[in-house]
């Protein structure tokens, strides 16, 4: 099966090819995208967490849209999004997408059109300015695996958001991708998804891999799209269904994935030790 030629010979995975010109040049743009997204990002960022103070933070919504949006076009993105039939706009939910890197934070808020809030790892709270940034935004810290009251803590905010009509963003991965692909979905997600009853929303990040990825700072020209696929009721289903709908899910956020990178919409891919598209479609 061949991968298509566009992806495949896309600088993020043909860099060894490249000459010294190239090389040279993509450095010295990736460079500048940072800078400027850096500079743009952070004065407005911190101006919305001060408006957040004395305004509710939903009122400020469509300025921290704008804000996530533009900084995608000062990256070079050109950014798509695709709404299912049966995608519900106002159900408060469980958003379960693929992960990417650290942009997926500006590709998710643009893409969702209702007030958002995530689960991130506790580390990233300890981040300089972004870390308080984000427990200002009221994202909720995931502890590491052993800490039990911290992870009791973890369930109350996270019911505690939802039931205030606040939907979550969930990597169900729990890391980054390494080639693209989507690996497998840990069923905490889902646990919590039945243990309170919410509906899941699942979504499907496709070509942020060719823009930036782990392990590289470089910043590529791309196109993302997203897929907001149909809205999963949990409503009614118990424990035994946890594994079922995990399954589910998986499948249905990896199928434009694959797609995009020619392969089976039934493979998945863990994202450890794995060859890369390209490599897998040999």
């Amino acid at each position: 099966m061949n991968i298509r030629s566009d992806i495949r010979n896309h600088p993020t995975h043909a860099w060894a090819s490249l000459n010294f010109f190239q090389k040279a040049y993509y450095s010295i743009r990736s460079v500048l995208v940072w800078i400027a997204s850096i500079l743009h990002f952070f004065p407005v960022c911190s101006a919305l967490v001060l408006m957040g103070v004395f305004i509710d933070p939903r009122k400020n919504d469509g300025p921290q849209r704008w804000l996530f949006r533009n900084i995608l076009r000062l990256a070079g993105v050109d950014f798509e999004v695709k709404f299912a039939p049966g995608f519900d706009r106002t159900r408060t939910s469980l958003f379960i997408c693929n992960h990417i890197d650290l942009w997926d934070a500006f590709i998710i808020y643009s893409a969702i059109p209702q007030f958002v809030r995530g689960l991130e790892h506790e580390s990233h709270f300890k981040i300089p300015a972004y870390g308080w940034m984000m427990k200002r935004f009221g994202n909720v810290p995931v502890p590491p695996e052993g800490n039990l009251a911290k992870y009791k803590q973890m369930m109350k905010l996270t019911k505690e958001r939802l039931d205030s009509g606040v939907s979550l963003i969930v990597f169900a991965e729990g890391s980054r991708t390494l080639n693209g692909l989507v690996g497998e979905f840990n069923p905490g997600a889902f646990r919590m998804a039945i243990q309170y009853g919410y509906p899941i929303a699942p979504m499907s990040i496709v070509g942020a891999y060719e823009f930036s990825k782990k392990k590289d700072w470089k910043l590529f020209p791309a196109k993302i799209t997203v897929y907001m696929h149909d809205t999963i009721e949990t409503a009614g289903l118990g424990k035994n269904e946890v594994e079922p709908l995990r399954q589910r899910v998986q499948a249905i956020v990896a199928q434009p994935v694959n797609e995009f990178y020619g392969l089976s919409p039934v493979t998945t891919v863990q994202t450890t030790s794995v060859p890369s598209p390209q490599e897998a479609v040999r």
